[in-house]
This record gives structure tokens, sequence and C-alpha cells, in this order.
């Protein structure tokens, strides 16, 4: 269902978008978490550590997508909230055109250049196959991966976070079925579970399809649509630059996170499978614990990109703010979780077989935690940003992440071994907030400050 959030509270509205939105996040983590525990209970550490050592890489290409299709949906939700219909259906056109080209293109170039990229990565010999064929087989069906997160980020640029939830809820239940059938019953190893996520995630695709057929009729897309006339060119241009503007740098964005992570991995995969295997529990498990973060900075993306395009400018100020309350408290919660329960979460990945795998994944979640705040921060600053469609500072945060990340991955794990590296995240995170959230703060000023210029001789000023 449309929801339109310039009007109402905006506390409701971002908690009410939120709520499916985590709930689908946990179940979007399900394709690598049945991954993870089917491989890691049923063909034994080695395959664990093949999928794991591949796992940032996975990321970093799935973060290519998820960052350009969510930039394109900036667009879509500025021109829904300026009441422009035609421009909603003209902006998922352009996506879907772009989104494939780019898509095909960066697949080919990424399976041409596996070999030296795990080479690269220190993947070890005993798991080298597994790694290769498990993360071959996701870039063959990027395209797949490409049209869900299209679909379901455009969905969601409309307001409505439910209807992508209950086909990802659908897929993640099939996703376990399926692994559990192609690597107990085909034997088909690692790589029948990268095929069951790929099949998993096109269900997903198709069912989103259907449904918006059915039950969005301002995304009934027709004929003139796709019609790029020659006297329109210019504007024609114009448009599509604008989505290229925005979704671009949010592409180039999420690889750096991505790149970032895939360099600690590189380090991590130097000191055996053994921490390989521990890393992969500790991070799976991370995810889990700051989805309610990253749920709540989708929610608030596309909240402030609704109220941009009305030129509601206050209402961003005072969703960022109550947001970023409920991200504090919310980061104190997880960090106890985590804190207090880790080691028991962590046994549920990895049995009680290793405990030298627990005592090092729960070293890593011990260090963590502690910073969840800061990382809070981050998902809340940067999407306000990008709903603004300001790309810049996001950029040059992840850059700054990126750069701090590497070294301190590389220096801290040559002097505490892989203790180090356990650090490198956290010390990135405080500093990437500092920038997101000076850049939104001198932002924000600016746009309201100009606004109130314009609409202070008017009584019904927007502000």
């Amino acid at each position: 269902m449309i929801n339109d959030m310039t009007k109402g509270s905006p506390l409701k509205l971002i908690l009410l978008f939120s709520v499916p939105l985590l709930i689908g996040n946990i179940f979007q983590q399900l394709y690598n978490l049945a991954d993870i525990v089917i491989v890691g209970r049923t063909l034994g550490i080695n395959a664990l550590a093949a999928v794991g050592a591949t796992s940032p890489l996975f990321f970093l290409i799935m973060f290519v997508v998820v960052g350009m299709t969510n930039g394109f949906a900036v667009i879509t939700g500025q021109r829904f909230g300026a009441k422009d219909v035609d421009g909603v259906r003209r902006s998922v056109v352009v996506s879907i055109i772009i989104g494939t080209l780019f898509t095909i293109f960066f697949s080919i170039i990424c399976a041409s250049l596996m070999n030296p990229i795990l080479g690269w990565m220190n993947v070890p010999d005993e798991i080298y196959h597994d790694a290769f064929w498990y993360i071959q087989i996701v870039i063959i069906g990027l395209i797949i991966s490409c049209f869900y997160n299209l679909l379901a980020s455009i969905v969601r640029a409309l307001g409505d976070s439910k209807t992508p939830l209950y086909f990802l809820i659908f897929a993640s239940v099939l996703n376990i079925f399926l692994a559990l059938l192609f690597i107990l019953k085909f034997h088909w190893g690692v790589p029948g579970s990268a095929i069951a996520v790929l099949v998993s995630q096109g269900v997903s695709a198709i069912l989103c399809v259907f449904y918006i057929k059915k039950r969005f009729p301002i995304l009934h897309l027709k004929k003139q649509d796709w019609i790029f006339k020659r006297e329109e060119r210019k504007e024609d241009l114009a448009f599509i630059w604008e989505h290229l503007r925005v979704g671009i740098p949010m592409a180039a964005q999420f690889s750096i996170l991505g790149i970032g992570i895939l360099i600690i991995q590189s380090v991590c995969n130097t000191f055996g499978a053994n921490v390989i295997a521990a890393f992969t529990a500790a991070l799976r498990i991370e995810q889990i614990a700051t989805m309610p973060m990253i749920s709540f900075g989708v929610a608030l993306a596309a909240y402030v990109a609704q109220n941009y395009g009305a030129m509601n400018f206050s209402r961003i100020r005072q969703g960022v703010k109550k947001t970023s309350v409920i991200n504090l408290v919310l980061s104190i919660v997880m960090a106890l979780i985590m804190h207090f329960w880790g080691s028991d979460i962590v046994r549920i990945f990895l049995g009680n077989s290793n405990q030298e795998i627990i005592k090092i994944a729960r070293s890593y979640l011990f260090i963590s935690t502690m910073f969840y705040f800061f990382l809070g921060q981050i998902f809340i600053f940067r999407n306000a940003l990008q709903g603004m469609g300001q790309t810049v500072i996001p950029l040059t945060a992840s850059t700054a992440e990126l750069l701090v990340r590497s070294f301190a991955a590389v220096y801290l794990a040559v002097k505490f071994s892989y203790f180090g590296i356990f650090y490198a995240g956290p010390i990135a995170w405080v500093s990437a907030s500092v920038i997101v959230a000076a850049g939104y703060f001198i932002r924000i000023g600016k746009i309201i400050r100009k606004a109130h210029q314009k609409y202070k001789f008017q009584k019904n000023c927007p502000m």
C-alpha cells in the first residue's frame, strides 16, 4: 500500500515503516545465514571457511547493486513527494534501463577477474575450489538480485515497506529448503548453496512484478514512458543524469564499504581456516544485531526523500532527531545482548565442537559491540543526506572509513595478530560518523535558512 510520508507524526511514520523493513532485513540475512548454518553443520569447517572467505566479496558485489538501485529510488521518492505521477513512472523506466545495462557489464567484469581477485584475497588452497564456484554462481545470477532490489527499493520509495517483506519471507523459507535439498539430496556441496540463493531471489522478483501489476496502479508503465523523443532529448538526458548523479555515488559509496570489509577479510585469511570460520560467524551475528539500525536508516531515507520533494524541510529535521534517540537506545540494547549472550549465539552456527573458534568469534563481538552507537549514527545521517539527494558527503565519509579501516586492519594485525583486525571496524565507524554528522547539520541548516528567506513573506510557509 502506498504511504504518503509528508503528513502525520514523523516518529510514527518512521516506526511503522521500519518494523516490516526490520523483519524483511532479518529474513534477507537468512539467505546467507542459511548458507553458514547448513554448510557449517553438514559440510564441515573447510566448507564454512570457503563461504566465509568469499562473503566480503559477495557483499561488495551486492553493495554495488543495492547502492545503485537505492540511489535511483531516491529520485522516484522525490517525484512521488512532489505529486508528479508521470515522473514516478518515468523514473522507474530509467532505473530499469540503467540498472540492467550496468549489472550485465559489472557481472562480466567480475566473472572475468575472479581468479586474480581470489588470489589477492589470500584464499587458502584447501578451500579455493569451493570459494571460486560459490562466488562465480552468485555473479552469474547477479541480474536476478538487481531486479529484486530495484523493485523493492521503488516500492519502499512510495512508502510501502510491507509488500517486499511478504515475498522475502517466502523466498527465505524457500532458500533454506532448497539449500538442504541441493546439499543433502543432490550432493552439490557449496555451489548448491549459491544456487539456492539465486533461485530464491528469482522467486522474490517474480512475485514483486505480479503484485505491483495488481496493486500499484501508479507503477503501471505505459508505452510512452519507454519512448525517448528527439525533441525532448535535452530533458530526457537531464532526467537520466539526475538518476546517475545519485545512483553512481551511492553505488561507489556502498562498494567502498564492501572493499573495506574485503581488505579485512584478506588479512584475516592469512590466519587460517579457524580464524576465517570464527570471523565469518561473528560477522553474521553482528549483521543481525545491527539490523534495527539499518532499518531505521532505510526508513529515514524514504521519509526524507518524500519530504524533500514536498519541501517540508522542518519535518526532515524532526525525523532525524527522533530517529537518533531511538538509535541510541537500540545500540545500547544490542550491545548488551551481544555482550552477555554472544557465545551462546555463536554456538548456533558452530555447535560445541570447536571451542577455539567460539572463543575467537566471542572476542570480536566483545570489542565491536562497544562501538555500535557510532555505527548507528552513520546509518542515520548518511541516509538522511542521501534522501535529500546529497551524495558527496556520504561518499567522502565512506572513503575515509575505507582508508582508516584498511590501515588499522593491516597495521594492527602486524602488532596484535588477528585480535588487531577486530578494532579496525570500530575505529572506522568513529571516523565516518563524525563526517556524516557534521555534513548533515551543515546541509540541513543551509536548506532551512534558504527556505525561510524564500518564504518569509508568505503566511503559509511550509517551514
